[in-house]
């Protein structure tokens, strides 16, 4: 049966049918506390409990941390933006760990910021040290992955494409809210990831809704292609992609043809000239609510909620 890991800025809880019950450990980040099991354990038999909310909550990963995220991963994505899925390889791509900011916490965009976009993903939790070399199969994913948080990509489209600097776009503070909770999982549970609904709105209007059957490479082959070449240590955390719905769109096939005839000065020009016409980029006081569950409710990651502030 799964858990619900919650953290406020002084403690740890489990998620009970009653409330918030405390984790007594001396964890201090995701790692140690992934260590500290049986205190986990305690917690979740505990009738001692608080309102959930009463609580604060702060992301279940704690930083430093490494996060990496797969690139184009659901074949709505990218039917969406005109690509071909059954083309499309696995990439991956580094955020630092400073963009993490909690579940509930404001979304800053920069002011020089013209396009933000938003993205829910999966995120695997790492729970066992994985070094260069690693071998995961199906049988195995459980020894590694500990649990499961909703995340949300937040990315700089106008910083992002004409530069593909994916590290730049995505990785300012406050661009990656994670939660509320990790979810730990046993090996069926994983067995059930493909099951698992990725919903976003934007002020209450459903943007992003699709299963993770929609993946082209599912958590086994990412994690066996990224430790070919990038250690992961408890507390990482893994991006999985997001589904079709996000604001960036493509153009139709014919203006992109054309395009692709202009010097990339004038191209990108006038593609952004068009996306600035799109309504779909997050504006200032836009309400973000991103959830990752079963349809049957069997496994559920949380909602979170963040609303987009604009840096003054």
């Amino acid at each position: 049966m799964n858990t619900s890991v919650l953290r406020t800025a002084d403690a740890w809880w489990v998620l009970t049918t009653t409330g918030a019950s405390k984790v007594h450990t001396s964890a201090i980040t995701t790692a140690e506390l992934l260590a500290d099991r049986q205190a986990i354990i305690a917690a979740a038999t505990s009738s001692d409990t608080v309102p959930v909310d009463d609580l604060a909550l702060l992301s279940p990963v704690t930083t430093p941390c490494r996060v990496v995220a797969q690139m184009t991963n659901f074949a709505s994505h990218v039917t969406d933006t005109n690509g071909n899925p059954e083309t499309v390889p696995l990439t991956f791509f580094r955020k630092t760990s400073g963009s993490i900011s909690g579940p509930f916490a404001d979304v800053i965009r920069p002011a020089h910021v013209k396009l933000l976009d938003y993205e829910v993903e999966i995120g695997l939790v790492i729970g066992s040290a994985m070094p260069v070399g690693t071998t995961v199969t199906e049988d195995t994913l459980a020894d590694f992955v500990a649990g499961l948080v909703v995340t949300n990509d937040i990315s700089a489209r106008d910083v992002q494409l004409p530069k593909t600097q994916f590290y730049e776009a995505k990785s300012y503070p406050t661009f990656t809210p994670v939660g509320p909770a990790l979810v730990l999982l046993d090996a069926d549970e994983l067995k059930r990831f493909t099951d698992l609904r990725l919903k976003l709105w934007v002020n209450g209007e459903l943007r992003q809704n699709m299963t993770a059957a929609d993946m082209i490479y599912q958590p086994v082959q990412a994690l066996q292609a990224l430790t070919r070449f990038q250690r992961l240590d408890p507390g990482d955390v893994l991006l999985t992609g997001t589904p079709a719905g996000t604001a960036l769109s493509a153009p139709p096939k014919p203006v992109e043809i054309i395009a692709s005839l202009l010097p990339p000065a004038v191209k990108w020009k006038l593609f952004f000239k068009g996306q600035a016409r799109n309504l779909r980029y997050l504006k200032d006081g836009d309400v973000v609510e991103a959830t990752v569950a079963t349809d049957d409710g069997a496994i559920d990651l949380g909602r979170q909620r963040t609303v987009v502030r604009h840096a003054r």
